[in-house]
């Protein structure tokens, strides 16, 4: 199952998802020969995600495996310095966490089959940066905040064999950050983001380096891997 927002945050000046790029999802998902429930819903409304999970589990039975990467990226004008753009932050990346967690947590301990949880955070969350803006502020708290939800959440949920890991990506070729906003920023924060490097040759890494990862951290080969910060960065956190 998947769900998605689908519409825009006020705070944010890039264009977000629409129910066409959910429809999409689902046909790329169905043309592979796969099955899918699409639905839109809002991370920030624990009574939504409950409906999701609830048609979900009556279509496929159970819940193995969680990936917990709704985000957002309201550091732009003209709302990136505001305390909206902060809040928004914090209730999308870090409480919306919580509350996919509250939604789909209970349905896996009564299976009894344990599974896997993977939340996205960042490098944002593992290294710091000089930025003061109030959405780049509210950005690092949620992806800091994630990996103490994430750790106790591993040793809560150990003995049902659910395991729970963080991943940190460096940029990602994204709607995101592929958008006239974020360049605008890269131009006119010059002091800040002439910090943003990584060790290897490369600028932004592909949507792909993170799902292969994930699927890992998905599947029998990880079993054994839990409570774990995991960086796909390019080398990131060394410059």
């Amino acid at each position: 199952m998947a769900f998605d927002i689908c519409r825009q945050i006020e705070s944010v000046a890039y264009p977000m998802s629409t129910p066409a790029d959910l429809a999409e999802t689902v046909r790329l998902v169905e043309a592979e020969g796969g099955k899918i429930v699409a639905s839109q819903a809002d991370v920030r409304d624990p009574e939504a995600l409950q409906r999701v999970v609830v048609g979900g589990i009556e279509a496929f039975g159970h819940i193995d495996c969680v990936l917990a990467n709704a985000g957002i990226m309201p550091f732009f004008p003209p709302l990136g310095d505001t305390q909206q753009a902060y809040q928004d932050c914090v209730d999308v990346m870090l409480t919306g966490v919580y509350n996919t967690l509250r939604a789909v947590v209970p349905s896996m301990i009564e299976h009894d089959t344990g599974g896997s949880i993977v939340i996205t955070s960042s490098t944002a969350g593992l290294k710091p940066r000089t930025d003061w803006e109030a959405g780049s502020l509210g950005y690092t708290v949620a992806k800091a905040g994630v990996i103490g939800l994430m750790r106790l959440t591993a040793l809560r949920l150990g003995k049902y064999s659910i395991r729970c890991n963080t991943v940190h990506p460096t940029g990602v070729n994204t709607a995101m950050i592929d958008n006239d906003p974020f360049r605008q920023w890269i131009k006119d924060a010059h002091e800040y983001t002439s910090q943003m490097k990584n060790a290897l040759p490369v600028q932004i890494i592909e949507p792909i380096d993170i799902s292969n990862l994930m699927v890992f951290l998905c599947s029998d080969e990880s079993r054994y891997l839990t409570g774990e910060t995991i960086s796909v960065d390019a080398g990131y956190q060394l410059t």
